[in-house]
């Protein structure tokens, strides 16, 4: 019985499933070690899995892993509870990561920005936290999952859904905390530093326009970018070119305008077909150290920044703000 939708996806692909879980289940133990070496350790353990967990979910929405759509679906969903997601609906999360590619814009039911800068006291409390590198607009985001199903009512069928989630997620770690309370701080870490590097990974990739058109059919403001655009706004940012090991740290995710040019190519394959596509040519991709000094220059900046598309002096990076609150995780 054929499995894997690609002859060469079986050990790639449990090897990652299998990290995922090993990491996911030895962190959790290892934070009720009473030593705060292997605590931290634990936090890192915990951290990583629910990366790799994101990845592995986009990588069930296009279905690259699984022969069949509805085996990608099932372990999608099983990849949300993994990395906290769970509360939202893995066909919505699939539907707008389409819509990104499709329409090649961040596609969003609503941009936060007008609304949250109508509300200047909340902007600079946020402000405060983003300085200090609390990632505080992805819980927000993270967070308004479960809100807008009692707000908005074209999400209204979502309510149980999410209450019964929030019950078994409170209900498991209200248990946890019974044995040691520490944990609760332990796991929020991990997931605070697990929102960071899904948003690292985010916040240069694109300089889209954003359309509020998720929660409408496509239009015909989806049929004015072409490929030359959609690569030209797109933008591979590789953790490293001559280690490229190191990029299995994000699952590859780093390879973007390759992965635009072909959304079904598999993880595994993405660096192959990198160098297949652009060679030497390095036009497109943005160097490591050059974006950890841009995330760490504008952090407070890019809350209510949105990019326009066709910049130019972005100097390799240094000069892009970047955007916040275009996770993939969170289909609003």
């Amino acid at each position: 019985m054929v499995v894997w939708r690609y002859s060469d996806g079986q050990r790639p692909n449990v090897f990652a499933l299998l990290y995922i879980l090993s990491m996911y289940i030895s962190g959790w133990l290892l934070f009720f070690v009473d030593s705060l070496i292997f605590n931290m350790l634990a936090i890192l353990m915990l951290a990583h899995s629910m990366v790799i967990a994101a990845y592995m979910l986009h990588e069930c929405a296009h279905n690259t892993i699984f022969l069949k759509p509805q085996w990608n679906a099932a372990l999608g969903r099983v990849l949300m509870w993994f990395t906290g997601t769970c509360y939202g609906n893995y066909e919505e999360i699939r539907h707008k990561h389409f819509r990104h590619h499709m329409d090649k814009a961040d596609v969003v039911s609503f941009d936060y920005r007008t609304r949250l800068a109508n509300y200047p006291v909340v902007v600079k409390f946020m402000q405060a936290l983003e300085w200090l590198y609390i990632p505080i607009l992805e819980v927000m985001m993270h967070a308004l999952v479960i809100v807008l199903p009692f707000v908005k009512k074209n999400r209204q069928q979502h309510r149980w859904h999410v209450l019964t989630v929030f019950f078994i997620r409170s209900s498991l770690l209200l248990l946890l905390a019974w044995f040691k309370p520490i944990v609760l701080v332990y796991y929020a870490v991990a997931y605070l530093i697990f929102l960071t590097v899904m948003r690292f990974m985010d916040v240069h990739q694109h300089t889209y326009e954003v359309f509020e058109t998720l929660d409408q059919p496509r239009g015909k403001e989806a049929e004015q970018f072409d490929t030359e655009y959609e690569h030209r706004n797109t933008f591979s940012n590789t953790m490293s070119l001559r280690y490229p090991k190191l990029n299995l740290l994000v699952l590859n995710f780093g390879y973007h305008n390759a992965h635009h040019v072909k959304p079904t190519t598999p993880w595994y394959r993405l660096p192959a077909l990198h160098h297949r596509l652009f060679g030497n040519d390095r036009t497109q991709i943005l160097p490591f150290k050059n974006l950890l000094k841009s995330y760490h220059r504008y952090r407070v900046q890019r809350i209510l920044n949105a990019d326009e598309a066709d910049q130019h002096g972005l100097q390799g990076g240094l000069a892009f703000i970047g955007v916040d609150g275009v996770s993939f995780l969170t289909a609003h």
